[in-house]
């Protein structure tokens, strides 16, 4: 085993887990679960059976990642952030053959609180604030706030906000890397 799990931790059979990821206290990771390396588990965090997770992911306390969830590389859940994989839950109805698959891309950052509603995807390197209620897909780079939330702006890789309109053809550097980001309708990329 190249990789921690504390004590407190249960990790069933089957799940696999990369190196050098760290599995904290209380933690619960179902036996179809698939981690990969450098990831870390915080406190009290449950991985679903049917959940794919890539490198270098921080999922911090208290969160939950049910069946159909599927996060790439570098991915930043805040702690007390929300999944969901059922669109209209009732008790007394089953509903596991109706999960909706949920993506959240390379880079992005997942508030403390926010709330995704499942089938989405939350696009490359975009910031949805703390407390936000996304119910649509994202778009990479988007900063995203509110209740349900809404596009305010464009956030770089660094993590910062771009002086940007929300849509238009222009184009800006980040001054912490020197890469170029550039605008084209409602479609930002770098260059």
């Amino acid at each position: 085993m190249n990789y921690h799990v504390h004590e407190s931790a249960i990790v069933d059979a089957g799940a696999k887990i990369g190196s050098d990821t760290r599995v904290w206290h209380f933690v619960h990771v179902c036996g179809g679960a698939q981690i990969g390396e450098a990831c870390s588990l915080g406190q009290n965090v449950f991985i679903g059976n049917k959940v794919t997770i890539g490198n270098n992911v921080k999922i911090q306390n208290n969160v939950s990642v049910y069946d159909n969830v599927h996060i790439e590389d570098d991915v930043f859940c805040g702690p007390s952030m929300v999944f969901t994989n059922v669109y209209n839950p009732r008790s007394f109805i089953e509903r596991k053959t109706e999960y909706r698959d949920t993506l959240v891309k390379k880079g992005a950052t997942l508030g403390a609180n926010c709330t995704i509603v499942c089938g989405v995807t939350i696009g490359e390197y975009c910031l949805v604030g703390a407390g936000a209620v996304i119910n649509k897909n994202v778009p990479a780079f988007a900063l995203m706030v509110g209740v349900p939330a809404k596009q305010i702006g464009w956030i770089s890789k660094y993590g910062e906000q771009l002086d940007l309109p929300l849509t238009g053809n222009e184009s800006t550097t980040c001054e912490h890397t020197g890469e170029e980001y550039v605008l084209e309708g409602d479609v930002l990329f770098i260059k």
